[in-house]
């Protein structure tokens, strides 16, 4: 898990020096797909195959997916490595071997926490699932260091370095991990998994898309390929849902939702993971173009610090995870996951109060807050939804949790970004245009750059670029060699966007605190989670034995 979640994220901080490395510029209008597929196209893959994966671990043994997807997973970083060409056909290999890595992460996602749940007794899976979230949490910021301190060197190590660890993972899970579950035998939904995939598929593309612009419009959500997208996508799921109904062994066991526990912990989880799934690209944005060069960092140096800076909120969670989990075994999970959810909520309130240009120590403070709080709900949502699954059904209904928090973190994503956007071009333009006739440039060339998609702004911070040198180009040529040097210097572009950010970034946490609450609401209506297996199985379950 911490493999896979480690190259989810390990990439967005390595994005400048991989496409510097096969030569291509990312903030072209004609290389922007580019950009987002290789920032979405791993999540996009998980989501949609992680239910698929799960059911066939319930069928086909659940070590041996396990295992597969380490291979899988091996293989593909091997050839994400070993890429050698330029250009187009350059970044269509890493895209393409990046979706074939998500394939191997869908195969780790979907059975790891229903191998978990069949390896250790009902009071005893708060702790394993809460060092299992652990992993996966703390993966996707250790990824943003590690990518940092790899990619200047090599790019190629970004990928390279999930080898080492795939091999031995490989040879290991073979030899050592053993089937201890129920199996169940039963044929392929191959309807349900066409619809489901098409449907959700559809709706992911179209989010993707939604962020970028469209004609005289800052995103494309009017777009008539994104309208189609969304609107299909929906249409398709719903024909999906009819065809569960039917089917004798469905993809998504519907019947699993009339537990109380499941269904209202997938609300939580899903609620949860869409209000803070796209704080990542926020917290990136706001260090890297914001933050970092009035602090004195070049924008050479922001990915990595950036990173470094976020570990705080790494530390909560490691220290709340693990914690809650053993509670959660004790006094049960709709407290914690409740309170958890709450916590995380209040962060988002201090996040919004703080100055864009904070003091560090209260940065620090409020993102250890946040992960504290993710951390409380996280392993005892986790818990509860597994310990509410009948044996037969763990991979499956493991790939459907995790299925919904990696459509929330797509949706989450285009969401927040849509918000940002928003904020920036309300007011953007006119600064921008302001600003650059200040210093020397033309009405012309300001007006020019004050009309660009602001996206491309917010795309130039994410990636840690000199975003008004690559957005002025030649034309700083032109200019004295003092002002030339003020605008690409660290002070005009933070002060320039500080306030447009500060406006999207209290809508995003705002509706990001609303998501919270209905979470926290949700995990409180969680039930009691009745007993899914004889004491006698737990019992031997705990001593490590497979129970015939």
């Amino acid at each position: 898990m911490l493999l896979a979640t480690i190259n989810s994220s390990i990439v967005l901080i390595a994005l400048p020096d991989i496409f510097a490395g096969i030569g291509i510029d990312p903030l072209e209008p004609a290389n922007t797909g580019y950009l987002l597929w290789m920032i979405m196209g791993f999540l996009v893959v998980t989501a949609v195959l992680v239910v698929g994966f799960g059911r066939l671990g319930d069928m086909y043994g659940r070590a041996r997916m396990y295992t597969l997807g380490f291979a899988v997973f091996t293989v593909s970083s091997v050839l994400l490595a070993a890429t050698w060409f330029t250009g187009d056909a350059a970044a269509l290999w890493l895209i393409g071997w990046r979706v074939v890595q998500g394939v191997g992460g869908a195969f780790l996602m979907a059975n790891s926490s229903a191998i978990l749940t069949d390896a250790f007794p009902a009071n005893q899976r708060g702790l394993a699932l809460g060092v299992n979230g652990v992993a996966a949490i703390a993966g996707s910021f250790l990824g943003l260091v590690v990518g940092g301190v790899l990619a200047p060197v090599n790019w190629n190590l970004v990928f390279l370095v999930s080898v080492p660890v795939g091999v031995v993972g490989t040879v290991w899970a073979y030899l050592k991990l053993h089937d201890t579950g129920v199996r169940k035998h039963a044929r392929m939904d191959w309807w349900g998994n066409l619809t489901f995939a098409v449907g959700l598929i559809a709706l992911l593309v179209g989010i993707t898309y939604g962020i970028q612009p469209y004609g005289d419009s800052q995103t494309g959500w009017g777009s008539p390929f994104v309208l189609a997208c969304l609107i299909g996508g929906v249409l398709v799921l719903a024909v999906f849902v009819q065809v569960e109904r039917r089917v004798a062994n469905p993809l998504f066991d519907l019947s699993l939702f009339r537990s109380r526990s499941f269904t209202w912990g997938n609300v939580a989880n899903f609620a949860a993971s869409l209000g803070r799934g796209g704080l990542q690209f926020i917290l990136i944005v706001w260090l890297q173009g914001i933050w970092l060069p009035q602090h004195g960092y070049s924008y050479e140096q922001t990915p990595l610090w950036a990173g470094i800076y976020m570990l705080p909120m790494t530390v909560g969670f490691l220290v709340s995870a693990p914690a809650s989990g053993i509670l959660s075994d004790r006094v049960g999970s709709r407290v914690l996951a409740s309170v958890g959810l709450l916590i995380t909520a209040l962060s988002f309130v201090l996040l919004i109060a703080l100055p864009v240009n904070f003091p560090y120590p209260a940065f620090a403070a409020v993102l250890v807050l946040n992960g504290i709080g993710m951390g409380m709900f996280s392993s005892p949502n986790r818990a509860e939804v597994m310990n509410s699954l009948p044996p037969h059904a763990r991979g499956s209904g493991s790939g459907m949790m995790t299925t919904f928090q990696n459509t929330a973190m797509v949706l989450s994503i285009g969401f927040f970004f849509s918000l940002i956007i928003a904020g920036f071009a309300s007011s953007l333009p006119d600064a921008m245009r302001t600003g650059l006739q200040a210093h020397g440039v033309s009405a012309d060339s300001a007006a020019q750059v004050a009309s660009l998609p602001a996206v491309a702004v917010l795309f130039a911070a994410f990636l840690g670029y000199n975003p008004i040198r690559q957005l002025l180009g030649d034309q700083l040529s032109t200019l004295p060699p003092d002002q030339a040097t003020y605008l690409t210097g660290r002070g005009f572009f933070p002060s320039l966007i500080s306030e447009p950010f500060s406006h999207g970034l209290a809508i995003a946490f705002g509706c990001a605190i609303a998501l919270c609450l209905v979470g926290a609401v949700a995990s409180w209506l969680c039930g009691p989670v009745a007993r899914t297996e004889p004491i006698g199985t737990e019992l031997a379950s705990a001593a490590g034995e497979k129970v015939g």
